[in-house]
């Protein structure tokens, strides 16, 4: 066995399940537009943070996000993939990170929430998804 990629997928795991929680912990934080600190979020600040924690850096607005991963499909969807919405403008204005069972979480409202995804305000709105190396 390849020892060099099994370690990488163990950190990339590790660092995905820093991502995951990181994004449970500040359920109920403010949003805040161009908020990005647990003192307040936007969309794209808040899924940048939770990535930051885990070591990665991502581009700060939703529209960059949307290109700084690999695209995948609805059905290629797995927790802590970034899934894009057309909300306030054209194109991926809205973002958040997939939890699974179609649900994301998101800083949006008044809150960082949980959101299904293909249903209800967003399931008219889905843009697309990424997952970040």
């Amino acid at each position: 066995a390849n020892s060099h990629s099994s370690h990488t997928k163990e950190m990339r795991e590790a660092a995905l399940d820093t991502v995951m929680n990181t994004a449970y912990s500040l359920l109920g934080t403010p949003y805040r537009t161009a908020g990005a600190t647990p003192d307040g979020f936007d969309c794209s600040g808040f899924t940048q943070y939770c990535f930051r924690r885990a070591g990665i850096n991502i581009p700060r607005m939703a529209d960059e996000q949307y290109y700084a991963g690999t695209k995948i499909s609805p059905n290629q969807l797995r927790p802590g993939d970034l899934v894009f919405f057309t909300t306030y403008e054209a194109g991926a204005s809205h973002v958040g990170i997939y939890l699974g069972d179609g649900n994301f979480i998101h800083a949006g409202g008044r809150e960082v929430k949980i959101s299904p995804v293909f249903t209800d305000y967003y399931g008219s709105r889905w843009y697309g998804a990424c997952r970040i190396r």
